[in-house]
């Protein structure tokens, strides 16, 4: 089945007998059994809920998976997928890290005697392994750096190490990218962002290329408890059904806007795969179908940036990306702001960085608000 037909039916209906085309809110904490030692499958909607499922089911079938687990955030599942190593074991990372999984990793893994070597190329990491480590962590893209990892070669690593591979596609979707048919072994996505795609519910979900990884997970899920709401898992449905032709516009606008900004005095660097100029552009168009909606760059000094945000009006100075909504976001300020400030300017996470998430408004309309932002004029 295409993509974007998967998209707006997903899985087969099972539990339903109506004919709704929207998926049913089981909005059920319990399930009655039919008898002892009987269950109609669901007992518990900690365990699973038959909205939660739909979404599950979807989410793997457009990963190409095996399985999926829905969280109530992506730090959640990000959170739940740590508890898979013990005190002792290793993982190497990628630097270039969202600002919330580096303080996890930073703070509550290294707190449970876990260790990571963060490296910038798949060239830099055979000789980070060592007996102790356990997986490879990667994103492709980066947040916010726009670094674009070769998940082909990690995977030739990861396999001959017996390390366990993972992705976070947060920023591509499996509508342009898939990492398990590239040979990682576990997908990470913040559903909050382009899936759920309407800035308006958090979500996290785990993709799973066997069996005994998911039949793991499925534990640690149970046991620690951070599953999705039957409603958030509805609005995530909802969100999933315009993935497609929302990336497709959104990714559309996102080239015209990082041609323009890299065309601007008080522009220094732009960092958008889709440019040429990009380092990462090669091996973004042989992984991936598409470079997605996200760009970063940087400005000529602090002041420019702060009045940059300050000025953007249909462009929102907020936090989190992937909705229909243009969003603006400092890193130095927001979602990098625990990292300690001399390694996040040695990550190049300074002052001057800015990230937009590029939305579905026009894109002349967005490059006008960013050129009365930046020069307090409108440009030609």
């Amino acid at each position: 089945m295409d993509f974007q037909t998967l998209c707006i039916h997903g899985c087969k209906n099972t539990y339903d007998s109506t004919g709704a085309l929207g998926v049913p809110i089981f909005q059920s904490a319990t399930f009655a059994h039919p008898g002892v030692g009987e269950s109609t499958g669901y007992d518990y909607s900690r365990s699973q809920n038959p909205t939660r499922e739909y979404l599950e089911c979807t989410v793997a079938a457009l990963e190409g998976g095996t399985d999926a687990i829905a969280f109530s955030t992506g730090m959640a599942a990000a959170s739940a997928l740590m508890e898979l190593f013990s005190p002792g074991d290793h993982l190497i990372i990628s630097d270039d890290l969202y600002g919330g999984t580096h303080r996890l990793f930073s703070n509550i893994s290294a707190k449970n005697g876990i260790t990571f070597t963060p490296l910038d190329t798949p060239e830099q990491m055979p000789s980070a392994v060592t007996p102790a480590t356990k997986a490879i962590f990667i994103e492709t893209p980066t947040n916010p750096m726009m670094q674009v990892i070769d998940i082909e070669a990690v995977s030739r690593l990861a396999a001959e190490r017996g390390l366990i591979l993972i992705v976070d596609n947060t920023f591509l979707t499996p509508y342009f990218q898939k990492p398990l048919s590239l040979g990682a072994d576990i997908v990470l996505h913040s559903g909050t962002k382009y899936l759920g795609g309407h800035n308006d519910t958090l979500a996290g979900l785990l993709v799973t290329k066997d069996s005994g990884l998911s039949e793991k997970l499925r534990f640690i899920a149970k046991t620690t408890g951070a599953c999705l709401s039957p409603f958030d898992s509805f609005l995530i449905l909802r969100g999933i059904k315009t993935l497609a032709v929302r990336l497709e516009r959104q990714q559309e606008s996102a080239m015209k806007i990082a041609d323009w900004l890299a065309a601007q005095d008080a522009v220094t660097a732009v960092r958008y795969p889709g440019l040429k100029s990009h380092h990462g552009y090669e091996i973004s168009r042989r992984q991936a179908s598409g470079f997605g909606a996200m760009i970063s760059f940087f400005v000529k000094d602090e002041k420019i940036a702060e009045r940059t945000l300050e000025r953007v009006k249909v462009i929102q100075y907020a936090e989190s990306l992937g909705g229909v909504e243009s969003l603006i976001t400092y890193p130095m300020l927001q979602t990098h702001a625990d990292i300690p400030e001399a390694e996040r300017l040695k990550k190049g996470i300074d002052g001057k960085l800015l990230r937009l998430s590029v939305g579905l408004e026009s894109a002349d309309d967005l490059i006008c608000d960013l050129s009365q932002a930046l020069y307090g004029e409108v440009l030609a």
